[in-house]
């Protein structure tokens, strides 16, 4: 078979010192959008990545066949009840985008049609509904809406009686925004125009179109949003660190009501609120890394006065709760698995609702009203499709509202299990598997191994039905649940799995790979890995320490150019990523990063197949990022595996926005591991 002829991005020297470093960067120029060359570049990347995936080019097809076959077309979803009314999203069959309904709670009332967004996406390629407000007469609901891909949503306000908007937009927003109590005003966050930061909360009046500035986030580290209280007395402004937050008060009833400070700011020290029945409810680390629960009164909420309702604890990190009348209900994670807790108003513990299976996520669902004793829950495993349950709290009876319908699938043909790897320093790390029963485990079966491992983001072993296409095809799909996220609790990512104990993520992930060829499940010749954004620039490094250890890996809107793009503050999200990554202005964070970053580490060796992904308008890891680690893995790949970009022109960094459509690049990432692991894809030819 003729080898396609792979593109070879021109190398303009390009210099950058720091510390007294030196490094080359030749594909610096990359950089440049929509400059001609660099446009003509990328399409070069599509034609190749198109003709080196031609001998699977009807499997892709078909897995994109596949893969939207196992989607309900007609789906609706569960409603919820708010202010008198039922709301819900319903699909219709062929059509890319949901609507969106509500009923009044009355028996003869009949369903209103409040948004298309098959309608709103008329004319454009990319659409995304970030999410609605309805105010609180009930008259009016605001929406966000982004055309791009770039999160720069612009907010509209619809009359609901009428059925047309007004004629105002909002440009350049964060999707944030929330109603006064009389509905005359709406609070939102803006985002500056070049980082994309969440810096500013405003009050725009609807009946002069003025808009107020509310408060101002001058420290670029931190980011904005708003949050509504569960008494909806307060309007709560989130500013927020990777460690550190503060929470301003806003009183819906005033319109001119100015922020109020409930607790500033302190080094290590994150906070949320809720407001409930007379009292602040606070969930704060200080003094307890994986967080505690306290209490104080509306009257009195300094510090001094905080009551402490759920005690720290080392082994469990409380990651969540909700508020209702006569219970609180905590998320709470311990041995890498979530848990549902019903507690008394005081926090004591009334009892817990349990799962039985090995690996899953519970989490509390849309619960909008307090006055009720019913909890909504998600519940999902690798083998259980997404399903909705009510829980009566008083009775303990629980009731299957709602199960992910997926066409010809079994779950009695499949099983999932939960194993521990070794990671270099003796640490236990966790990892979630999914095979079919008859699926041998002799080191004969292809594996996909995914991972994230950062921002303190727990990957739970939840079901994904496109899987299916993978597993019943004989693979074994597992989740390695590093450090850099919490399954282990806090500390996990806080002290183990970022700034200076960053490569904790890439051995651990490696510590499991080869604890899955050792254990029978795969072997190196068919081991495979992946990972998106943040999990992009882990498959980065781990294909710089061990290229011997994976077949093939696709790197999905890969984070790959680490150290550059973190000395460049003008880049979005860069200045709030310091207390993730370190800021490398500083000699010891740049010593660190450049001994990971995997655009700054590829050598010439024999490196496995790789696929990789961008959105031309990602705002969050630039398109240039994975085209300049791939022409540069390319011109130094010493194998014959293929080394591929695929450019979405149409999109950002979460891919196509579709339900359909965001099946293609799945279909796409599948078909290039078939075709590696078949040997249908052939390696590239510089010339």
């Amino acid at each position: 078979m003729k080898k396609s002829k792979a593109p070879i991005a021109e190398k303009i020297r390009k210099k950058l010192l720091k510390h007294g470093h030196l490094r080359e960067d030749p594909y610096y120029w990359l950089k440049q959008r929509d400059d001609k060359k660099v446009l003509d570049y990328l399409k070069e990347e599509n034609r190749y990545t198109e003709e080196v995936m031609e001998p699977v080019s009807k499997l892709k097809e078909d897995l994109f066949a596949e893969l939207t076959a196992r989607i309900r077309e007609d789906d609706r979803s569960v409603p919820y009840r708010y202010r008198g009314y039922w709301y819900f999203t319903q699909f219709e069959k062929g059509r890319e985008y949901p609507l969106y309904y509500r009923r009044k709670d009355t028996a003869d009332a009949k369903e209103e049609l409040m948004l298309d967004v098959n309608k709103l996406a008329e004319g454009a390629s990319y659409c995304e509904l970030a999410g609605f407000s309805i105010s609180p007469d009930n008259r009016l609901m605001a929406y966000a809406l982004d055309r791009v891909g770039r999160r720069q949503y612009i907010i509209r306000v619809r009359d609901m009686e009428q059925g047309v908007d007004q004629d105002f937009e909002i440009e350049n927003t964060a999707g944030d925004m929330e109603w006064d109590r009389s509905a005359s005003c709406l609070y939102y966050v803006s985002i500056d125009p070049e980082t994309l930061r969440n810096d500013k909360v405003w009050r725009f009046r609807l009946s002069t179109s003025e808009k107020q500035l509310v408060f101002s986030e001058e420290n670029e580290a931190f980011e904005v949003e708003i949050e509504m209280a569960r008494s909806e007395k307060y309007l709560f402004i989130h500013s927020e660190s990777k460690n550190s937050s503060e929470v301003q008060l806003i009183d819906r009833a005033d319109p001119d009501a100015r922020p109020l400070l409930f607790h500033s700011r302190g080094e290590g020290h994150l906070y949320s609120l809720d407001h409930f029945n007379g009292h602040f409810f606070i969930l704060s680390n200080r003094d307890a890394i994986n967080f505690r629960l306290l209490i104080a009164a509306e009257d009195r909420f300094e510090p001094e006065h905080w009551k402490e309702i759920i005690p720290h604890r080392s082994d469990v990190l409380l990651e969540d709760f909700e508020l209702f009348n006569d219970f609180i209900v905590t998320e709470e994670r311990s041995e890498g698995l979530l848990t549902l807790l019903i507690r008394k108003p005081d926090g004591s513990i009334d009892h817990q609702i349990s799962f039985d299976e090995a690996a899953y996520l519970a989490n509390i669902y849309i619960n909008p009203e307090p006055d009720t004793s019913v909890l909504r829950y998600y519940y999902s495993s690798l083998t259980t499709p997404a399903t909705i349950i009510d829980y009566d709290m008083k009775s303990r009876e629980k009731k299957i509202r709602k199960v992910q319908e997926v066409p010809d699938y079994d779950p009695g043909n499949y099983i999932s299990e939960r194993i521990w790897a070794r990671s270099h320093d003796g640490t236990r790390v966790p990892v979630s598997l999914v095979r079919r029963k008859d699926t041998p485990l002799d080191a004969t079966a292809p594996l996909l191994l995914y991972g994230y491992g950062s921002y303190g983001i727990s990957i739970d072993a939840a079901f994904n039905h496109a899987r299916l296409s993978l597993i019943d095809r004989g693979w074994i799909y597992a989740i390695a649940h590093v450090r850099g996220g919490e399954e282990m609790g806090r500390a996990w990512y806080e002290l183990e799995g970022r700034l200076l104990k960053k490569m904790n993520t890439f051995y651990d992930f490696i510590a499991c790979a080869s604890h899955l060829c050792d254990q029978g499940y795969t072997s190196k010749e068919r081991l495979f890995a992946m990972g998106g954004s943040a999990g992009g620039l882990l498959i980065g490094a781990v294909i710089n320490l061990r290229p011997d250890l994976f077949r093939g890996v696709v790197a999905a809107v890969p984070f790959v150019d680490v150290l550059t793009t973190m000395l460049d503050d003008r880049i979005p999200l860069t200045t709030q990523e310091y207390e993730e990554w370190g800021n490398p202005e500083e000699k010891e964070y740049y010593d660190y990063i450049l001994r990971y970053s995997p655009y700054d580490n590829i050598k010439d060796r024999d490196y496995p197949a790789v696929l990789a992904s961008t959105g031309y308008y990602d705002s969050q890891v630039q398109y240039w990022e994975p085209a300049k680690w791939v022409a540069r893995l390319r011109a130094h790949q010493q194998g014959s595996s293929p080394i591929l970009l695929h450019v979405n022109f149409e999109a950002g960094h979460g891919g196509a926005s579709g339900r359909y459509e965001a099946y293609r690049e799945i279909a796409l990432y599948y078909a290039f591991l078939m075709g590696v692991l078949e040997g249908k894809i052939q390696g590239h030819e510089n010339v």
